[in-house]
């Protein structure tokens, strides 16, 4: 099993950062420095929680002034890249949100973009003063460097994960969509992921804005169109009829003949994997998204997870008999209750034949 994010940290890596401090900063006390961050309750920490204990630490032992204790993390700022430096933008969000910090944070925020991500920490700047930020994302969204227009991006979706929702944005994502506009077409693959990654966050939230604007675009430009059909990718696994047509998948009622699925028994204990076969004959050519959901038994009612099968373009008169094997053990992200579980298989989000299967403890 691959070790956690949070392990990045070690004592090794704490004694270097901080003696690139010292260097910078003579008077740094750099053994208290990993004394305080790995103190009594480190272990237990997670990712973020470590990631703040550092910020804090450095906060205790930098310049009482914020402008010079920033004005260090700058000074070695080179020396320090990657994903573990998350803690540099962090720092400025703890120490720099007051208003008469905020142009000097935002420019460390630019910069410590660069070699990290400054994301997470943007979104208490503009959770606080929105209208204000956000012309700041306009000009970001501009940069010549890809990762600071990726920040345009990433630092205003509205449920990035690990992040604070904003929920002024879930609501009313219109000041979104304007700096959306400005990457559309991006030449950086990392910033079209953003877009698309955004625009996915809006339509669970506000589907048809994300609809609208899909069919706006669509045909801009290759690099748009892979933007929109990602970032339409939970409105396509809904089955959205509207965003079904924008990508070519037709009605597929009335295309395929003789469709089946059946699993190799009709009883299973949580834990066990089960094989689900499918076959279907295809009338006519089409664009086919095949899926299949699972109506999962939950403490209360029913909720349909979809998998997918396949997404392409079939052929007249094929016929399709497959397998996919599928694991009834508990996870994270989902709890198996004991009963009776309807398995659906769907062609272009729409239902063509189903089981029943029962689940027992």
């Amino acid at each position: 099993m691959a070790e956690p994010l949070k392990a990045m940290y070690t004592k090794n890596f704490l004694e270097g950062f901080a003696s690139k401090v010292k260097q910078a900063h003579n008077s740094f006390d750099d053994r208290t420095f990993v004394e305080k961050v790995m103190d009594a309750e480190w272990e237990v920490l997670e990712l973020k929680g470590r990631i703040r204990r550092i910020s804090l630490v450095l906060g205790d032992l930098l310049p009482e002034s914020y402008p010079e204790a920033l004005g260090i993390l700058l000074a070695i700022q080179d020396q320090c890249e990657g994903f573990p430096y998350l803690f540099f933008p962090d720092f400025v969000e703890v120490f720099g949100l007051e208003p008469e910090h905020e142009v000097m944070s935002l420019h460390a925020l630019e910069q410590f973009t660069k070699r990290s991500t400054a994301e997470f920490a943007i979104r208490a700047f503009l959770i606080r003063s929105p209208e204000r930020i956000m012309k700041q994302m306009l000009k970001w969204a501009k940069s010549d460097d890809p990762h600071i227009r990726r920040l345009a991006s990433e630092g205003c979706r509205p449920r990035l994960p690990w992040g604070q929702a904003i929920r002024q944005f879930k609501e009313d994502p219109s000041p979104i969509f304007e700096v959306l506009e400005l990457l559309k077409a991006d030449s950086s693959l990392y910033v079209r992921k953003s877009v698309a990654n955004n625009l996915n966050d809006i339509a669970k939230d506000n589907p048809r804005q994300v609809i609208l604007t899909a069919k706006r675009w669509s045909g801009f430009s290759p690099e748009t169109d892979w933007i929109i059909r990602h970032g339409c990718r939970t409105l396509l696994r809904s089955g959205e009829p509207e965003v079904m047509a924008l990508f070519g998948y037709e009605e597929a009622a009335d295309m395929l003949a003789g469709a089946v699925i059946a699993t190799d028994r009709n009883l299973v204990a949580i834990g066990e994997a089960v094989t689900l076969s499918y076959s279907f004959i295809v009338k006519q050519q089409a664009k086919l998204r095949i899926e299949y959901a699972i109506d999962f038994v939950k403490k209360r009612g029913i909720s349909r997870k979809k998998f997918l099968l396949s997404d392409r373009i079939f052929t007249s008169g094929e016929c399709i008999t497959k397998e996919r094997v599928h694991n009834w053990k508990d996870l994270t992200t989902r709890i198996h209750y004991p009963g009776i579980h309807r398995i659906v298989l769907l062609a272009n989000g729409v239902e063509v034949a189903h089981t029943d299967l029962e689940l027992i403890k």
